[in-house]
């Protein structure tokens, strides 16, 4: 039987879990075969465990033997991209929850906050993120003063764009119990207003150390931890939205870093109801959450390859934003070096525990002081813990060029983002001045030295985007072109190292080569239809690259103009 593809879809996905034998023809088809190169076809055949049969070339002949069949009309096929650095369960709340990242003035977010608060008036916190006083152009963090200017009748907290600092309304700092003498904690900072001069002889200035109303990294906790949780209904909703999103973009599959339990029951309850369409390799938020969701190690694949824990997610210091990136010398427009969260000792400790376990390891370390301590962690714990680990440094963002070829050491993984260059260019051109550079965001780099490279998008930080992220890997420049040439040109990829790093790359860095990544006879049957082709179209039409339809397992789980 031949059906539209249209037919198809909705027959598809409409059925039931019983899989079918289905030809996906008249496409334009690639995906990376076992040497790296691009390999093109223009059909695929699906069996009935939603694997790949077969992949079919122009003058292949075409099964006769099918349960269905649909004609892709000339549209690019892909293997299922990968999200290698995202935040699952954050990506669903914040589109459920106040989002300020389309702000591009504290005016703005102050009349977006106010607005929001007035359409939920019986919500007993106003909860949200995605500030970033650089798009303001502030030249300094929000006060609770000015959040207090649109809601001061309820505690609001609002995570910063990055999640490395919140904003505080008085009320909240209020309930938490955040004080002038409350001390910053290890691996946090209170920002504290300036004293005010005394105007009695003698007297202490007033207001000394008082709260200004933004929490960085470790202190985020004093007033996160009394804000309402999300009730299980609400992480539901969350995950089917998240969902959404991620498919919506051609994303088949995500690590999921800093996975709570809480995130991991909400994931085990969508797969035993099957509302789990994407795949999720999940590294828990911790040992003790890696401990509990896993117990004795790493988990079987779970609900027919779609869910897995792999290991643990460890922070090493903060982000570049709000000036928590560990640095080798002091920022050059702050004076401060930013906060390591952990002594070398206490890394390696942590590291040990999860590595006897055979626990794969994550560290989020983004200033060069971060990234060195951890390379000389790995040197030394890999000692003991031998085999193929596939040590993953996550983010990897700025790197003092001589601890570059360490990288190419111990078998590491590179995890970084490339959205991220283009967002923080001027950003981070002011936080290191012009003479610190040449190790930011070096993705050939990692390369030439031998890393493994993956790429993700560190959701909802960015949008979960891989077509905008390979256009920034092979141009260095963002949306609107700039800069000219390219920003460090040296650290362009080529076309087919992006979409490597979106796909073999991100599935070898989660152990599921083999699984996920290629297309191939044995292999799951995850693709995206879209109107680019990234190994041929113009970086603008790749960035806009509009996603057709994405499968998962031999199914249609997401198409363009249905919900």
């Amino acid at each position: 039987m031949r059906l539209s593809f249209a037919a198809l879809v909705a027959g598809l996905l409409c059925g039931g879990s019983a899989h079918a034998d289905t030809l996906v023809d008249h496409v334009r088809g690639m995906t990376l075969n076992a040497a790296g190169n691009v390999e093109r076809f223009n059909g695929i055949v699906i069996d009935r465990e939603g694997r790949v049969a077969q992949l079919l070339h122009e003058d292949d002949p075409r099964p006769t033997r099918l349960d269905f069949a649909a004609d892709g009309h000339g549209a690019v096929l892909l293997p299922g991209l990968i999200d290698a650095h995202a935040h699952v369960m954050g990506v669903g709340i914040a589109a459920l929850t106040l989002d300020l990242s389309d702000t591009t003035s504290l005016a703005q977010a102050q009349g977006k906050i106010r607005a929001y608060a007035a359409q939920f008036p019986g919500r007993p916190w106003i909860i949200g993120r995605g500030w970033n006083q650089e798009l303001w152009q502030l030249g300094r963090f929000p006060t609770a003063a000015e959040l207090d200017v649109a809601v001061d009748d309820r505690p609001v907290w609002l995570e910063r764009v990055d999640g490395h600092a919140g904003w505080a309304n008085s009320k909240a700092l209020a309930a938490a119990g955040v004080t002038a003498a409350t001390k910053d904690p290890s691996g946090g900072r209170i920002e504290r207003l300036p004293a005010a001069p005394s105007k009695v002889r003698g007297k202490a200035p007033a207001a000394a150390g008082r709260p200004a109303g933004v929490l960085v990294d470790g202190a985020m906790a004093l007033v996160a931890k009394i804000v309402p949780p999300p009730r299980p209904e609400d992480r539901d909703a969350a995950l089917a939205k998240a969902q959404e999103l991620f498919l919506s973009r051609g994303v088949t599959a995500a690590a999921d870093m800093g996975t709570s339990i809480e995130d991991w029951q909400t994931m085990r309850r969508a797969g035993d109801e099957m509302r789990l369409k994407m795949r999720v390799m999940a590294y828990g938020d911790g040992i003790a959450n890696t401990v509990l969701i896993g117990g004795p190690g790493p988990t079987p694949w779970l609900y027919g390859d779609r869910l897995r824990l792999n290991g643990v997610k460890l922070y090493l210091d903060g982000a570049l934003g709000s000036r928590g990136a560990w640095l080798k010398a002091p920022y050059a427009d702050a004076a401060t070096s930013g906060l390591p969260f952990l002594t070398e000792t206490q890394l390696k400790n942590l590291m040990s525990r999860a590595a006897m376990d055979h626990f794969q390891v994550a560290v989020h370390a983004i200033g060069d002081a971060a990234n060195a301590t951890l390379l000389s962690a790995i040197e030394d714990v890999a000692q003991t813990y031998q085999g193929d680990r596939r040590w993953r440094i996550e983010h990897a963002q700025i790197v003092d060029p001589a601890d570059i070829p360490r990288f190419g050491r111990n078998g590491i993984i590179a995890s970084m983002q490339p959205i991220h260059q283009t967002s923080d260019r001027i950003m981070a051109e002011a936080r290191l001045g012009p003479n610190r550079l040449n190790g930011a965001y070096a993705w050939a780099s990692m390369l030439r030295v031998g890393a493994r490279l993956a790429f993700g998008s560190d959701a909802p930080v960015e949008v979960s985007d891989p077509f905008a992220g390979m256009a920034a890997a092979i141009t260095r420049q963002g949306a609107d072109g700039q800069p000219a040439g390219g920003w460090q040109p040296q650290e362009k990829l080529t076309r087919t190292q992006a979409l490597a790093a979106y796909t073999t790359g991100a599935a070898f860095a989660g152990f599921a080569e083999g699984k996920l990544g290629q297309l191939r006879p044995g292999w799951q049957a995850d693709f995206v239809l879209v109107d680019a082709d990234p190994m041929t179209d113009s970086p603008e039409k790749i960035r806009q690259a509009r996603v057709l339809q994405t499968w998962v397992a031999g199914k249609p789980v997401w198409e363009s103009g249905k919900k």
